[in-house]
């Protein structure tokens, strides 16, 4: 999928000073913060990062995915919380990339039904439909 194939509702900015190691802000100031690399990773840590970032993000867009998902299957999903584990390291090639592990907790279905509802909404949200095929994205019900 392109952007061409959507009709755009919503577009985000943000700007980021000093890459990894200074500070990131939204257009419209509601986001505005320091961010550093992990310690992890040779840094401060006392920021937040670009993989907290994106796992909040990804974390709230499947939340949501799985809340349409779960109206169209009239499944009750009200509870539930959705994590989302964003790993970075060293590739093969000598760059660096990212794999992600979401996490489901769905107290009010049973475990096949929150696993179908998983799946489904996988395939609805839209930061899982930007990175199907680029990345590895495990799934799980807890």
């Amino acid at each position: 999928m392109t952007i061409q194939d959507i009709a755009v509702a919503y577009t985000a900015v943000a700007t980021a000073e000093n890459g990894r190691d200074g500070r990131v802000a939204s257009d419209d100031g509601k986001l505005d913060v320091v961010v550093n690399p992990p310690k992890e990773m040779g840094g401060s840590g006392a920021g937040t990062n670009p993989e907290q970032l994106f796992a909040a993000g990804y974390s709230a867009c499947f939340q949501g995915a799985l809340g349409v998902v779960a109206r169209q299957e009239k499944a009750d999903i009200s509870g539930s919380t959705v994590t989302a584990a964003v790993s970075i390291g060293k590739t093969e090639a000598g760059g660096f990339g990212l794999e992600v592990a979401i996490t489901a907790t769905i107290p009010n279905v049973d475990t096949a039904t929150a696993r179908a509802l998983v799946e489904k909404a996988h395939q609805v949200c839209p930061y899982s439909n930007a990175t199907r095929g680029n990345i590895k994205v495990d799934l799980a019900v807890a």
